[in-house]
């Protein structure tokens, strides 16, 4: 029988999803407890609620929520779950929570959150056991200067895969780390469409190098089509200038601007006639 405390807690839960324009599933899984509860106060000031409970009863609570497809999440619901509720829109909460997250070493059993590379190049380790210990695991190194140096680029670990005891130890080894700890965001709801998390991803990087590059297009076929505007109006005059001087050089029409070139012109014809007639 469902006690009256679940029973409130669903509720709170129905009322939540249904005056929120935004849903989402996150997976709390190995996030230390400490900064969970530093994450829940910095993403207040940001207008984002969590609320944690278990996975039948998030499920109740999206039956009973009558939201339009707002059933989807319930398959996304996984390891340690809780949802989350903003105002704002999923790519702006989804890189918020990336923005949270912090590296750390992996450990036996966990899960790769993405391809685990280990790069080529120089290491601290002296040659010894350890080289069967990297080669255990795929990964050739040579001596180099007395040190170990890793053959080239290799993926130690595929993306979903399990991790094993070995492998941890040894990325531990190169300092490398791999997770993310952090709220995983699965999955967001918003106006009736679910995004699961990797659909949500983007480089703000490229993303301002993709608009730089749109402007750079427009102004080159404004420039084309001799489309005036503030930013082209100058270099429409410059090209124009240009143009017309070379035709006016080409046709000898002498003017301020072009007699300079024309006389440097004909003098250079002259000069050549000259030579080619052996003319002292």
């Amino acid at each position: 029988m469902v006690s009256e405390n679940k029973k409130k807690l669903v509720q709170e839960l129905v009322n939540q999803i249904k005056l929120s324009p935004i849903v989402g599933v996150v997976d709390m899984r190995s996030l230390p407890a400490q900064q969970l509860q530093n994450m829940r106060n910095t993403l207040r000031l940001s207008g984002v609620k969590i609320q944690m409970a278990r996975k039948k009863l998030l499920q109740l609570a999206f039956e009973q929520s009558g939201k339009e497809n707002i059933q989807q999440l319930k398959d996304k619901i996984k390891g340690m779950p809780a949802l989350i509720f903003t105002d704002s829109n999923p790519f702006t909460l989804y890189a918020t929570l990336q923005k949270n997250k912090s590296e750390a070493p992996a450990k036996e059993g966990q899960i790769a959150p993405k391809d685990v590379v280990v790069k080529a190049g120089a290491t601290n380790f002296a040659p010894g056991p350890i080289i069967s210990e990297l080669a255990s695991v795929g990964i050739k190194t040579k001596v180099e200067g007395g040190k170990l140096a890793i053959v080239n680029d290799v993926v130690v670990a595929k993306e979903g895969t399990v991790i094993s005891a070995k492998l941890a130890e040894t990325l531990k080894r190169l300092d490398i780390k791999p997770m993310e700890v952090g709220l995983d965001l699965v999955a967001v709801w918003e106006d009736g469409l679910v995004f699961d998390a990797k659909h949500l991803h983007v480089d703000e990087v490229e993303y301002a190098a993709n608009f730089t590059q749109a402007a750079q297009w427009a102004f080159n076929l404004a420039i084309e089509a001799v489309y005036l505007t503030a930013d082209t109006t100058e270099v429409l005059l410059q090209k124009a200038f240009r143009e017309a001087k070379a035709i006016g050089v080409e046709q000898c029409i002498l003017t301020e601007e072009t007699r300079n070139e024309i006389l440097a012109k004909a003098e250079a014809q002259a000069h050549s006639v000259k030579t080619e007639a052996k003319i002292e």
